[in-house]
Protein backbone atom coordinates (compact mmCIF):
# COMPACT_ATOMS: atom_id res chain seq x y z
CA UNK A 1 0.00 0.00 0.00
CA UNK A 2 0.87 3.32 -0.95
CA UNK A 3 1.69 6.20 2.04
CA UNK A 4 -0.80 8.26 0.04
CA UNK A 5 -3.41 5.59 -0.18
CA UNK A 6 -2.60 4.54 3.23
CA UNK A 7 -2.42 8.09 4.69
CA UNK A 8 -5.87 9.16 2.87
CA UNK A 9 -7.52 5.66 4.49
CA UNK A 10 -6.57 7.06 7.90
CA UNK A 11 -7.51 10.20 7.45
CA UNK A 12 -10.81 10.44 9.63
CA UNK A 13 -12.16 13.73 10.25
CA UNK A 14 -13.60 13.47 13.93
CA UNK A 15 -16.20 16.31 14.44
CA UNK A 16 -16.86 16.65 18.12
CA UNK A 17 -20.54 17.94 17.15
CA UNK A 18 -21.58 15.27 15.20
CA UNK A 19 -20.08 12.94 17.10
CA UNK A 20 -21.79 13.91 20.25
CA UNK A 21 -25.36 14.47 18.11
CA UNK A 22 -25.22 10.87 16.91
CA UNK A 23 -24.36 9.77 20.69
CA UNK A 24 -26.68 11.57 22.33
CA UNK A 25 -29.53 9.96 19.72
CA UNK A 26 -28.11 6.69 20.08
CA UNK A 27 -28.61 6.74 23.93
CA UNK A 28 -32.10 8.33 23.60
CA UNK A 29 -33.21 5.47 21.23
CA UNK A 30 -31.62 2.70 23.44
CA UNK A 31 -33.23 4.42 26.68
CA UNK A 32 -36.74 4.32 24.72
CA UNK A 33 -36.20 0.86 23.45
CA UNK A 34 -35.84 -0.92 27.16
CA UNK A 35 -38.43 1.19 28.32
CA UNK A 36 -40.99 -0.15 25.81
CA UNK A 37 -39.08 -2.98 25.68
CA UNK A 38 -39.92 -3.98 29.23
CA UNK A 39 -43.46 -2.19 29.34
CA UNK A 40 -44.95 -4.60 26.21
CA UNK A 41 -42.92 -7.72 26.89
CA UNK A 42 -40.79 -7.46 23.59
CA UNK A 43 -43.57 -6.82 21.17
CA UNK A 44 -43.22 -3.33 20.16
CA UNK A 45 -39.38 -3.41 20.87
CA UNK A 46 -37.56 -6.05 18.64
CA UNK A 47 -33.48 -6.51 18.79
CA UNK A 48 -33.65 -5.89 14.82
CA UNK A 49 -35.33 -3.12 15.43
CA UNK A 50 -32.85 -1.68 17.75
CA UNK A 51 -29.95 -2.59 15.25
CA UNK A 52 -31.62 -1.44 12.63
CA UNK A 53 -31.31 1.99 14.27
CA UNK A 54 -28.38 1.87 15.77
CA UNK A 55 -26.51 1.07 12.04
CA UNK A 56 -28.19 3.59 10.79
CA UNK A 57 -26.26 5.49 12.96
CA UNK A 58 -23.16 4.09 12.24
CA UNK A 59 -23.83 4.89 8.80
CA UNK A 60 -24.11 8.43 9.31
CA UNK A 61 -20.47 8.07 11.33
CA UNK A 62 -19.24 6.90 8.41
CA UNK A 63 -20.62 9.36 6.11
CA UNK A 64 -19.54 12.49 7.60
CA UNK A 65 -16.23 11.55 9.76
CA UNK A 66 -14.94 8.49 7.69
CA UNK A 67 -12.30 8.81 4.86
CA UNK A 68 -15.03 8.83 2.10
CA UNK A 69 -15.90 12.09 3.11
CA UNK A 70 -11.88 13.05 2.85
CA UNK A 71 -11.85 11.54 0.05
CA UNK A 72 -15.41 13.28 -1.36
CA UNK A 73 -13.28 16.76 -1.38
CA UNK A 74 -10.66 14.98 -4.13
CA UNK A 75 -12.54 12.54 -5.95
CA UNK A 76 -16.48 12.89 -7.67
CA UNK A 77 -16.76 9.57 -7.77
CA UNK A 78 -16.80 9.25 -3.22
CA UNK A 79 -18.65 12.56 -3.02
CA UNK A 80 -21.41 10.25 -4.92
CA UNK A 81 -20.68 7.31 -2.45
CA UNK A 82 -21.11 9.86 0.86
CA UNK A 83 -24.46 11.03 -0.67
CA UNK A 84 -25.86 7.51 -1.47
CA UNK A 85 -24.96 7.03 2.04
CA UNK A 86 -26.88 10.33 3.70
CA UNK A 87 -29.76 9.84 1.09
CA UNK A 88 -30.47 6.00 0.55
CA UNK A 89 -29.25 3.78 2.76
CA UNK A 90 -28.96 5.70 6.46
CA UNK A 91 -32.59 7.20 6.23
CA UNK A 92 -34.11 3.77 5.36
CA UNK A 93 -32.06 1.97 8.29
CA UNK A 94 -33.31 4.79 10.70
CA UNK A 95 -36.73 4.39 9.92
CA UNK A 96 -37.22 0.92 9.81
CA UNK A 97 -36.41 0.98 13.31
CA UNK A 98 -39.82 2.90 13.38
CA UNK A 99 -38.30 5.51 16.17
CA UNK A 100 -40.72 7.74 17.02
CA UNK A 101 -42.35 5.50 19.59
CA UNK A 102 -39.05 4.93 21.42
CA UNK A 103 -38.16 8.26 21.35
CA UNK A 104 -41.48 8.59 23.35
CA UNK A 105 -40.57 6.81 25.97
CA UNK A 106 -36.81 7.65 26.65
CA UNK A 107 -38.85 11.13 27.82
CA UNK A 108 -39.38 11.65 31.68
CA UNK A 109 -43.00 10.04 32.52
CA UNK A 110 -44.81 13.86 33.00
CA UNK A 111 -43.20 15.07 29.68
CA UNK A 112 -43.73 11.67 27.58
CA UNK A 113 -48.13 12.25 27.42
CA UNK A 114 -47.60 16.11 26.61
CA UNK A 115 -45.36 15.13 23.61
CA UNK A 116 -47.40 12.58 22.65
CA UNK A 117 -50.81 14.45 22.60
CA UNK A 118 -49.23 17.23 20.35
CA UNK A 119 -48.98 14.33 17.53
CA UNK A 120 -52.96 12.70 18.40
CA UNK A 121 -56.03 13.37 17.35
CA UNK A 122 -57.16 17.08 15.79
CA UNK A 123 -54.24 19.16 17.41
CA UNK A 124 -52.79 22.21 16.02
CA UNK A 125 -49.30 20.65 15.68
CA UNK A 126 -50.34 17.16 13.69
CA UNK A 127 -52.77 19.49 11.35
CA UNK A 128 -50.25 21.74 10.53
CA UNK A 129 -47.20 18.96 9.94
CA UNK A 130 -49.60 16.65 8.05
CA UNK A 131 -50.21 19.65 5.61
CA UNK A 132 -46.71 20.52 5.32
CA UNK A 133 -45.58 17.33 4.94
CA UNK A 134 -48.27 15.61 2.33
CA UNK A 135 -46.55 12.89 0.18
CA UNK A 136 -46.40 15.37 -2.58
CA UNK A 137 -44.88 17.96 -0.99
CA UNK A 138 -42.01 15.71 0.24
CA UNK A 139 -41.39 14.24 -3.21
CA UNK A 140 -40.52 17.96 -4.83
CA UNK A 141 -38.93 19.06 -1.37
CA UNK A 142 -36.18 15.53 -1.62
CA UNK A 143 -35.77 16.34 -5.14
CA UNK A 144 -35.58 19.71 -5.38
CA UNK A 145 -32.67 19.42 -3.23
CA UNK A 146 -31.17 16.04 -4.31
CA UNK A 147 -30.64 17.87 -7.97
CA UNK A 148 -30.69 20.86 -6.84
CA UNK A 149 -27.47 20.55 -5.46
CA UNK A 150 -26.38 18.73 -8.61
CA UNK A 151 -26.09 22.20 -10.26
CA UNK A 152 -22.72 22.68 -11.66
CA UNK A 153 -23.03 26.35 -9.22
CA UNK A 154 -24.27 25.01 -6.12
CA UNK A 155 -21.89 21.85 -6.04
CA UNK A 156 -18.68 23.99 -6.53
CA UNK A 157 -19.75 26.11 -3.76
CA UNK A 158 -20.60 23.78 -1.17
CA UNK A 159 -17.15 22.06 -1.63
CA UNK A 160 -15.33 25.47 -1.42
CA UNK A 161 -17.39 26.67 1.76
CA UNK A 162 -18.00 24.19 5.02
CA UNK A 163 -20.87 25.69 6.03
CA UNK A 164 -22.86 25.16 2.47
CA UNK A 165 -21.15 21.41 2.33
CA UNK A 166 -22.71 20.77 6.03
CA UNK A 167 -25.93 22.41 4.37
CA UNK A 168 -25.86 20.37 1.54
CA UNK A 169 -25.44 17.34 3.71
CA UNK A 170 -28.73 18.21 6.40
CA UNK A 171 -30.96 19.07 3.56
CA UNK A 172 -29.89 15.67 1.72
CA UNK A 173 -30.58 14.21 5.10
CA UNK A 174 -33.91 15.62 6.18
CA UNK A 175 -35.30 15.79 2.86
CA UNK A 176 -34.38 12.39 2.58
CA UNK A 177 -36.02 11.06 5.93
CA UNK A 178 -38.84 12.60 5.20
CA UNK A 179 -39.34 10.92 1.63
CA UNK A 180 -38.39 7.28 2.78
CA UNK A 181 -40.67 8.27 6.65
CA UNK A 182 -43.49 8.07 3.56
CA UNK A 183 -42.31 4.80 1.84
CA UNK A 184 -41.72 3.14 5.19
CA UNK A 185 -44.68 4.08 6.99
CA UNK A 186 -43.27 4.77 10.43
CA UNK A 187 -44.78 6.77 13.35
CA UNK A 188 -45.70 9.62 13.70
CA UNK A 189 -48.69 8.27 11.62
CA UNK A 190 -50.21 11.77 11.13
CA UNK A 191 -51.61 11.64 7.38
CA UNK A 192 -54.01 8.96 5.70
CA UNK A 193 -52.74 5.20 5.64
CA UNK A 194 -50.59 4.93 2.33
CA UNK A 195 -51.62 1.81 0.69
CA UNK A 196 -48.40 -0.52 -0.52
CA UNK A 197 -49.60 -0.52 -4.23
CA UNK A 198 -49.37 3.66 -3.68
CA UNK A 199 -46.00 3.22 -2.00
CA UNK A 200 -44.42 1.15 -4.52
CA UNK A 201 -45.33 3.44 -6.95
CA UNK A 202 -44.53 6.43 -4.68
CA UNK A 203 -40.84 5.30 -4.86
CA UNK A 204 -40.32 4.13 -8.39
CA UNK A 205 -41.33 7.96 -9.19
CA UNK A 206 -38.08 8.70 -7.77
CA UNK A 207 -35.73 6.45 -10.40
CA UNK A 208 -36.07 8.91 -13.42
CA UNK A 209 -35.07 12.13 -12.38
CA UNK A 210 -32.15 9.96 -10.68
CA UNK A 211 -31.15 8.29 -13.45
CA UNK A 212 -31.21 10.53 -15.78
CA UNK A 213 -29.03 12.95 -13.78
CA UNK A 214 -26.80 9.76 -13.65
CA UNK A 215 -26.57 9.77 -17.14
CA UNK A 216 -26.48 13.13 -17.78
CA UNK A 217 -23.40 13.55 -15.60
CA UNK A 218 -21.90 10.09 -16.98
CA UNK A 219 -21.48 11.14 -20.48
CA UNK A 220 -20.72 14.51 -20.45
CA UNK A 221 -18.01 15.40 -22.41
CA UNK A 222 -16.17 18.26 -20.53
CA UNK A 223 -15.98 18.57 -16.71
CA UNK A 224 -19.14 19.62 -15.00
CA UNK A 225 -17.66 20.46 -11.48
CA UNK A 226 -14.79 22.34 -11.73
CA UNK A 227 -13.54 22.26 -8.44
CA UNK A 228 -12.13 18.87 -9.14
CA UNK A 229 -9.63 20.59 -12.01
CA UNK A 230 -7.75 22.48 -9.16
CA UNK A 231 -7.23 19.64 -6.60
CA UNK A 232 -4.76 17.07 -6.89
CA UNK A 233 -5.62 13.63 -8.39
CA UNK A 234 -5.29 10.42 -6.56
CA UNK A 235 -4.84 6.51 -8.16
CA UNK A 236 -5.06 7.92 -11.77
CA UNK A 237 -8.13 8.82 -11.76
CA UNK A 238 -8.40 12.00 -14.48
CA UNK A 239 -11.67 14.91 -13.73
CA UNK A 240 -14.03 12.85 -16.80
CA UNK A 241 -13.28 9.43 -15.34
CA UNK A 242 -13.82 10.45 -12.26
CA UNK A 243 -17.04 12.39 -13.39
CA UNK A 244 -18.02 9.28 -15.49
CA UNK A 245 -17.75 7.00 -12.47
CA UNK A 246 -19.61 9.48 -9.74
CA UNK A 247 -22.55 9.62 -12.96
CA UNK A 248 -22.24 5.47 -12.75
CA UNK A 249 -22.70 5.86 -9.53
CA UNK A 250 -25.41 7.61 -9.14
CA UNK A 251 -27.42 6.11 -11.92
CA UNK A 252 -27.24 2.54 -11.04
CA UNK A 253 -26.75 2.05 -7.53
CA UNK A 254 -29.39 4.88 -6.98
CA UNK A 255 -32.00 4.09 -9.18
CA UNK A 256 -31.14 0.27 -8.27
CA UNK A 257 -32.10 1.41 -4.20
CA UNK A 258 -35.70 2.59 -4.92
CA UNK A 259 -36.15 -0.58 -7.21
CA UNK A 260 -35.30 -2.70 -4.26
CA UNK A 261 -37.53 -0.77 -1.91
CA UNK A 262 -40.21 -1.73 -4.60
CA UNK A 263 -39.22 -5.56 -4.55
CA UNK A 264 -39.40 -5.75 -1.23
CA UNK A 265 -42.66 -3.95 -0.41
CA UNK A 266 -44.01 -6.46 -3.10
CA UNK A 267 -42.62 -9.45 -1.92
CA UNK A 268 -44.31 -8.20 1.76
CA UNK A 269 -48.05 -8.61 -0.74
CA UNK A 270 -47.17 -11.72 -1.74
CA UNK A 271 -46.22 -13.40 1.72
CA UNK A 272 -49.30 -11.44 3.07
CA UNK A 273 -51.27 -13.33 0.36
CA UNK A 274 -49.91 -16.43 1.54
CA UNK A 275 -50.51 -16.68 4.84
CA UNK A 276 -54.00 -15.41 4.04
CA UNK A 277 -56.00 -18.93 5.13
CA UNK A 278 -57.73 -20.36 2.06
CA UNK A 279 -61.25 -20.98 1.87
CA UNK A 280 -62.95 -24.08 3.47
CA UNK A 281 -64.94 -25.81 0.98
CA UNK A 282 -67.97 -26.21 3.09
CA UNK A 283 -67.82 -21.88 3.01
CA UNK A 284 -68.10 -22.13 -1.12
CA UNK A 285 -69.65 -25.45 -2.10
CA UNK A 286 -73.35 -25.17 -0.95
CA UNK A 287 -75.69 -24.46 -3.64
CA UNK A 288 -76.48 -20.68 -2.52
CA UNK A 289 -72.81 -19.99 -2.23
CA UNK A 290 -72.62 -21.33 -6.34
CA UNK A 291 -75.58 -18.94 -7.51
CA UNK A 292 -74.50 -15.92 -9.55
CA UNK A 293 -74.80 -13.08 -8.33
CA UNK A 294 -78.39 -11.66 -9.13
CA UNK A 295 -80.06 -14.68 -8.77
CA UNK A 296 -80.56 -15.01 -5.59
CA UNK A 297 -84.30 -14.83 -5.65
CA UNK A 298 -84.63 -17.74 -7.93
CA UNK A 299 -82.75 -20.12 -5.36
CA UNK A 300 -84.82 -18.59 -2.57
CA UNK A 301 -87.87 -19.31 -4.72
CA UNK A 302 -86.75 -23.03 -5.30
CA UNK A 303 -86.16 -23.19 -1.82
CA UNK A 304 -89.33 -22.42 -1.30
CA UNK A 305 -91.41 -24.40 -3.48
CA UNK A 306 -89.23 -27.52 -1.97
CA UNK A 307 -90.37 -27.02 1.67
CA UNK A 308 -93.84 -26.60 0.23
CA UNK A 309 -93.71 -29.77 -1.47
CA UNK A 310 -93.24 -31.77 1.06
Amino acid sequence: MSPTTQALLLSWDLRGEVILLLLLLGAAQYVGWKRLRRRSQGRFANLWRLFSYQGGLLVLALALMSPIDVLGGQLFLMHMVQHLLLVMVAPPLLLLANPFPTFIWALPRNLRSQVARLFQGQSQVRRVLAQLTAPGIVWMVYHFFLLGWHDANAYNWSLRHEWVHDLEHLTFFGSAVLFWWHVIGAGPRIHRRFPIGLRIAYVLSAVPPTMLTGVVIAFATTPIYTYYTTVPRFWGIDVMYDQMLGGIIMWVPGSMMYILAALIMLARVFTAEEKTPLLQVSDWSTDEAMIAPGLEHRARQTKLRKLMSR
